[in-house]
């Protein structure tokens, strides 16, 4: 599952664990630290660098202790550098245990966000696992009716 600190993304978790855990399976965390922020000298391109890092781990970490408290589920965190897409795809190749890519969509009237609107725009052909992409509105309730 991509994490990001969107509200959508606590209800995907939440989603995302529960499957995991009722299908005695794995949750997978990627953060995807972008590149663009550390074009600076060398001396602040790596210090910003390493608080993006921190940054991203400590993300991670209030991430996998919610999805703790949903599931029996200890999620494997991973982080990287780069293009989220590209990532992601890079991420579930390398590891074929990951069956399911697990994506949180915004109510926002300005699109369900940038990692789904790119994956709709190109296609999930480039994913070689299906994409579910889990309406950041749905309550617990729905989310475990249909987990």
């Amino acid at each position: 599952m991509v994490i990001d600190d969107s509200p959508e993304c606590l209800v995907a978790l939440e989603f995302a664990a529960k499957r995991a855990e009722r299908s005695k399976g794995g949750l997978t965390l990627i953060f995807v630290v972008e590149p663009g922020d550390f074009q600076h000298w060398l001396g602040v391109e790596d210090i910003m660098r390493a608080e993006a890092r921190d940054e991203a781990q400590e993300v991670l970490e209030r991430f996998a202790a919610k999805a703790r408290e949903t599931s029996d589920i200890e999620p494997e965190l991973v982080i990287r550098e780069g293009k989220k897409a590209e990532e992601v795809r890079a991420l579930i190749e390398e590891d074929e245990d990951i069956a399911v890519l697990v994506l949180g969509a915004s109510e926002s009237t300005e699109g369900p966000g940038p990692l789904v609107s790119s994956i709709a725009a190109k296609g999930s052909g480039g994913y070689p696992v299906p994409i579910t992409i889990v309406p950041g509105n749905l309550s617990r309730q729905e989310i475990d009716a249909i987990t």
